[in-house]
């Protein structure tokens, strides 16, 4: 068993796992935590994520994605019980760190994963600009192509100038339905 000397207090820490088993290993965890009555050690067990925009069937659909698959964190002190605990855990492969110590997150990463897993709004990170062409990715105008004649950013919408019947026809799309040439 490890023997864990550096006395650090109270920080969030890095565990992995194996990819897919980031929420079975955080019910794992609360349930030993409860039952070998680790709370004032292990206070809280966190799988990040964040929602985000996705297209499926043509549909645009709001989901629910880790931030750091195969990761979860946990807020805890660590002494060698409760090291022992979150490192026995099943399918959890070990704490971020060198050897048997484990490395706490800094103050800045821990407010950056809840300043964006606090926000609700899911986000339209496309860098499109008036005049550029693009093509068409999904829905009823699929794989034609077309020039941004508009750009919504709030709404997630952008308008395109496709060629039909020959001549130029305004559509509007979402930012997810299309992809720059």
């Amino acid at each position: 068993m490890a023997k864990q000397e550096l006395d650090q207090g109270r920080n969030w820490y890095a565990i992995h796992t194996y990819s897919g088993y980031e929420n079975a290993v955080a019910r794992n965890l609360k349930q030993r935590i409860e039952s070998l009555g680790m709370e004032d050690k292990i206070f809280n067990v966190l799988v990040p994520s964040e929602n985000k925009v996705k297209i499926k069937g043509g549909k645009r659909v709001t989901i629910e994605e880790k931030i750091y698959p195969g990761y979860v964190l946990v807020d805890m002190i660590v002494t060698d019980d409760s090291w022992y605990v979150v490192r026995n855990t099943p399918r959890v492969t070990g704490f971020i760190g060198a050897g048997t110590v484990p490395v706490p997150l800094e103050k800045k990463e821990v407010d950056e994963l809840f300043r964006r897993m606090g926000d609700d709004s899911a986000k339209h990170a496309i860098d499109l600009v008036v005049g550029e062409s693009i093509t068409i990715v999904d829905g009823p105008f699929k794989e034609f192509e077309g020039k941004v004649s508009e750009i919504d950013n709030e709404r997630g919408k952008v308008r395109v100038l496709v060629s039909m019947f020959g001549r130029e026809t305004p559509v509007e799309l979402d930012f997810l339905q299309v992809k720059k040439i």
